[in-house]
């Protein structure tokens, strides 16, 4: 059984209509949209609507983790739009129509932080099957997928902004990971709570982490706990146990799925 892993796509629809090629499975571990460009600030969903130099901007408070000026500065342009909200969702559903489009049957993905999951049911079509909370069997195994990112603690989400990431409490996030039946491979987007796996070696900084999803890999024991979000890893790979934990990539910029054979 030969099955490709990808995840932060990030709006890499060319190489995505590629990423199933001879595999018997394609599993997906989300942020499908490609909302701020980092490399490219004309491309994105800011780029497109704002222009490379607002991005251009935007990328570098962020770059300096000033983030009384970057929630100004965001809000500054928001304000600008007559209908942020309408002007957002319609180039989701746009990115959707192409990223959804290209993925081969049968395909299993979960939603990550920089994406709409409330959207996903609108493009799931025969053989593409959207998973976050929920399981499969795949080649006799069974595969288990929880989606979305951890709010951090303090924080409050702002969901009647123009954009609303997917981040869910802590408790709702372990909740709906317990409530996941025993698995032969556990499927997020978020990393366990290993330090060496977030650790971003081009950010300089630790990105979050699960500690549930580590006590789940330490009882269950799966072969292998698949994931992204880290785009440049300390580690890309860590064994917890038996388990093998697998940073599967950063695919917006490298364009390969990860192998997994069995």
């Amino acid at each position: 059984m030969r099955v490709h892993v990808v995840s932060d796509v990030h709006g890499n629809v060319e190489d995505l209509k590629r990423a199933g090629d001879g595999a018997d499975a394609l599993v997906v571990l989300g942020d499908l949209i490609d909302f701020v460009d980092y490399h490219e600030h004309d491309k994105g969903i800011l780029g497109a609507v704002f222009g490379p130099e607002k991005v251009a901007r935007f990328a570098e408070l962020r770059r300096s983790h000033r983030g009384k000026e970057i929630s100004a500065y965001a809000r500054s342009l928001w304000e600008s739009l007559s209908d942020p909200a309408k002007v957002v969702e319609d180039a989701v559903r746009d990115q959707y129509s192409e990223l959804f489009g290209a993925m081969t049957a049968p395909t299993y993905a979960t939603p990550g932080n920089v994406d709409a999951p409330r959207l996903w049911p609108e493009f799931e079509r025969e053989g593409i099957h959207v998973l976050d909370g929920g399981s499969a069997l795949i080649g006799g195994l069974r595969f288990g997928f929880i989606g979305g990112t951890l709010l951090p603690e303090g924080a409050v989400l702002r969901k009647h902004a123009p954009w609303v990431p997917y981040l869910r409490p802590e408790q709702e996030y372990d909740d709906a990971l317990a409530a996941l039946e025993p698995l032969d491979v556990l499927c997020s987007h978020l990393p366990p709570a290993v330090p060496e796996l977030l650790y971003d070696v081009v950010a300089r900084r630790p990105e979050h982490g699960s500690a549930a999803l580590l006590r789940r890999i330490r009882t269950d024991a799966p072969r292998w706990s698949l994931f992204g979000h880290v785009h440049q890893p300390l580690a890309q790979r860590v064994r917890v146990g038996r388990t093998e934990c697998v940073n599967v990539g950063h695919f917006k910029r490298t364009g390969r799925p990860y192998v997994l054979e069995w």
